[in-house]
């Protein structure tokens, strides 16, 4: 098993996005979980604990860059290392 007591603390605002200023490199050696609404999700592409938010990427609709457009949606968000 993992020992947690090495491990980062999970920041409140993450992006899986390398370009984004959220994006912290060292969180990713490890694997991560998120649940909202206590339903483990494992699309989430950005999260916010504190205003209650997860990013997922649409599966079908992109934007004129040809990146996939980001779908919010709101509850109790949970970060957690697996």
């Amino acid at each position: 098993m993992n020992d947690t007591t090495a491990l980062p603390a999970l920041p409140d605002r993450l992006s899986g996005h390398p370009q984004s200023p959220h994006h912290v490199a060292q969180i990713f050696e490890n694997n991560i979980g998120i649940r909202i609404n206590g339903k483990e999700r494992f699309d989430v592409e950005e999260y916010c604990i504190s205003e209650g938010w997860v990013k997922i990427a649409s599966p079908k609709a992109k934007d004129r860059r040809g990146q996939p457009l980001m779908i919010t949606l709101k509850g109790t968000v949970e970060a957690f290392y697996k």
